[in-house]
């Protein structure tokens, strides 16, 4: 069966009518995180306060009837309130656990867990999603506690020159598929997102903005399986090599791309190509990921900031430079 033709593409196209329903604009970021979903990955939304990050995340996971929880991330929180911790059980006396004591889940066992402004609390509670997200698992008090199946971290965050704010480090960066850029709505979008509000949208009540699921974990899982099936033609794969050296050459960068962010790009262009209906990459996969799927992964040097320089700048200029296979 072609991508094309395929029941649970249509579903997943589906989703993202479904979502239009209360989150006007921001199709790419739509995108993005369904295909972040496809391949198993995390998503980091970035925008200023009230572009609908949270509305968005909310809305994916009705339209695929996950499980969703959302964790406020603020200065004081602390790991135990991200992935729980060992209480005795006073009344039973008994528990799970040896001794009477049994463990008390966290809000990160659920399918797709949103993390709102992920950057506004410490280090130390933000490393507490780093093995959940690379071994989705836990480990609370010396044991592994296997997370949800399908799961998804989608943490949001402002942009870095707001007060009181903490950058994530390289190492919990490198744990998200994509940073997806959510900014301002046009002027058309604005006023359509007026419009709604005025005829009465709530944006907590989506069961009553008529939003419903249009698809669920086992159509996704049968997805995932044609999207593993995707073929990638050698010439396509050292088109991926050649972008992630490029940026590790460019005289702007300080630490380029590692061989895990290449294995992103090729993750995140076989989800693409399967939305379009291939059932192959090309290299117009591979350009339209490669923003979204690297630009958090460069570290520029600092005198190239302080001039104003982007990591998509950069970008641009090596997507335009390396050669496109033909």
């Amino acid at each position: 069966m072609s991508a094309e033709s395929s029941p649970a593409r249509s579903d997943l196209l589906a989703l993202r009518a479904e979502v239009a329903k209360v989150v006007v604009g921001q199709d790419a970021a739509v995108t993005g995180l369904v295909a972040a979903l496809l391949v198993g990955g995390h998503v980091l939304l970035e925008g200023v306060p009230g572009v609908a990050k949270t509305l968005l995340a909310k809305a994916v996971a009705a339209s695929l009837d996950l499980e969703f929880r959302r964790i406020q991330f603020t200065p004081d929180l602390m790991p135990s309130d991200v992935l729980g911790q060992v209480v005795y059980d006073r009344e039973r006396g008994e528990g799970s656990e040896a001794g009477g004591f049994r463990f008390r889940q966290g809000p990160v066992f659920a399918n797709l867990v949103l993390a709102d402004e992920v950057n506004r609390t410490p280090p130390r509670t933000q490393a507490a999603l780093l093995e959940a997200m690379e071994e989705r698992q836990v480990s609370v008090e010396g044991r592994a506690r296997p997370l949800p199946e399908p799961f998804c971290v989608v943490a949001t965050q402002n942009p870095v020159e707001y007060e009181g704010t903490y950058p994530l480090p390289e190492a919990q960066l490198d744990r998200f598929l994509l940073k997806l850029i959510m900014d301002y709505p046009s002027a058309e979008e604005e006023a359509a997102v007026l419009a709604r509000h005025d005829e009465g949208l709530d944006p907590h009540d989506l069961a009553g903005a008529g939003l419903r699921a249009v698809a669920g974990a086992a159509q996704l899982r049968a997805a995932r399986m044609e999207v593993d099936a995707i073929r990638v033609d050698p010439a396509v794969r050292a088109y991926v090599v050649a972008l992630a050296r490029a940026t590790r050459q460019s005289p702007s960068v300080s630490l380029g791309v590692s061989p895990r962010g290449s294995a992103m790009v090729l993750r995140a262009a076989k989800a693409w190509a399967w939305l379009s209906g291939r059932p192959f990459v090309t290299p117009d996969e591979v350009q339209s990921v490669a923003k979204p799927t690297l630009r958090h992964r460069l570290a520029l040097r600092p005198e190239v900031e302080l001039e104003g320089v982007t990591a998509d700048r950069v970008l641009d200029g090596i997507l335009a430079s390396v050669p496109v296979p033909r």
